[in-house]
């Protein structure tokens, strides 16, 4: 087995890949989608692996001495010129397999939030997409990621996620990164509800 590790970043369209490839990208040992650092969004057509994903026999040209660790960042489904596109997870785990050690990291949000992301991007649901793919990824080893706990538990949540790859945990620059809640948008006050007083007779009891 190679001792270089490949991660495949992946989720539902809106899960959070850029944010996450940005945590990624921190860490100087990890070759990773490092523009995403100076500008706030770039289209995944510019991500470095991006054409291998269209053609994963590009992976037999890539430059497998770059570094050690490297990550890779994809949506299921990805749009390309407007068309929603399955990505070829096999493929491209078939061939980069041959060069490195691979994860694939399941991005997680909330699933509410992720309809109404979709559906005001995209104009319909599609996490249902990924969820019919990930019962297919039985051939490699996978580990799941919350962009809620990133937000509640930051940095705290990001050294648990070492043990698995190199993190910049400690990063300045990760505070900015996660300023903003991007999920503070979907959230709207709500009346009170029916056990609202039961639990607060018991809480002061």
């Amino acid at each position: 087995m190679s001792n270089k590790k490949l991660i495949i970043l992946t989720g539902p369209q809106g899960s959070g890949n850029h944010l996450w490839s940005k945590i990624f990208a921190l860490h100087p040992k990890v070759f990773g989608w490092s523009a995403l650092l100076d500008t706030y969004w770039i289209g995944h057509h510019e991500e470095p692996f991006s054409l291998c994903w269209k053609n994963p026999d590009l992976l037999h040209a890539f430059d497998w001495d770059k570094s050690d660790y490297f990550i890779t960042s994809i949506s299921c489904p990805y749009f390309y010129n407007k068309q929603p596109n399955i990505p070829k997870y096999f493929e491209f785990f078939n061939i980069a397999r041959l060069y490195c050690d691979i994860t694939f990291l399941i991005i997680g949000r909330d699933k509410n939030i992720l309809e109404k992301q979709e559906e005001r991007v995209r104009g319909e649901k599609t996490y249902h997409k990924f969820l019919k793919e990930l019962k297919n990824i039985k051939y490699a080893d996978k580990i799941y990621l919350s962009t809620e706990l990133l937000y509640l538990y930051k940095q705290e949540y990001l050294e648990t996620l070492t043990k698995f790859f190199p993190i910049d945990f400690d990063n300045p620059l990760i505070d900015d990164i996660i300023k903003i809640d991007e999920n503070r948008k979907y959230v709207n006050q709500i009346s009170q509800q029916p056990l609202d007083l039961v639990v607060k007779q018991v809480s002061y009891e």
